[in-house]
Parts: structure tokens; C-alpha cells; sequence
């Protein structure tokens, strides 16, 4: 799949590449801060029980995002992981976050 979306919309287990930010302001420097610039690889590891935040795989760390942050990264090719032992976080932090 290639078309643009918001990060908010990935799935657990699934991954896509950062295309833009849409965010303005102190937000987008934070995104930025945070590894999310255009080309950067990005994971959702998993998603709160009520669905806000979720958690993100960003250059080897595990960050939280508010649905509402999250929507103004936009992102490109989304897809399963391949195998959990290739994303870089460890089983008992994907079982913890998902």
C-alpha cells in the first residue's frame, strides 16, 4: 500500500515510512526532536486499551504518541513487519505494549 496516511492509522505490527509532517508550531520541532523527519522508518508496537496513545518504533525507541499527534506525521508503504526479531525491541516489550 502506498498511499499517504496518518501515522495514528497504522496497526500493531505493522510499519511505514515518515513522508511529511503536518504538525505546526512546538509539535512539529518535538516530532522532529523525536526521529520523525521524512524517510525514517517508523513501527507500531502497540495501542493503549481505550486507543490513545499508541507506541511507536522510531530509530530503535519505543515512543507514545496521542492519537491527535500522531495523525499529523504523515506516512507512506505501510506493512506488516516481516519478524518481530527485526524491529529491535525486545518480546517482552512488544508483549507489554500490545
Amino acid at each position: 500500500m502506498n498511499r499517504d496516511m496518518g501515522l495514528s492509522a497504522l496497526a500493531p505490527g505493522e510499519s511505514a515510512t515518515v513522508s511529511r509532517l503536518m504538525a505546526s508550531g512546538g509539535i512539529r520541532r518535538r516530532l522532529q526532536d523525536l526521529g520523525l523527519i521524512p524517510g525514517a522508518r517508523v513501527e507500531c508496537v502497540g495501542i493503549s486499551p481505550l486507543g490513545d496513545p499508541a507506541a511507536y518504533l522510531i530509530r530503535g525507541t519505543v515512543i507514545a504518541l496521542r492519537r491527535a499527534d500522531a495523525a499529523g506525521v504523515r506516512v507512506v508503504g505501510c506493512a506488516p513487519e516481516a519478524a518481530p526479531a527485526q524491529s529491535g525491541v525486545p518480546a517482552s516489550v512488544r508483549r507489554a505494549a500490545g
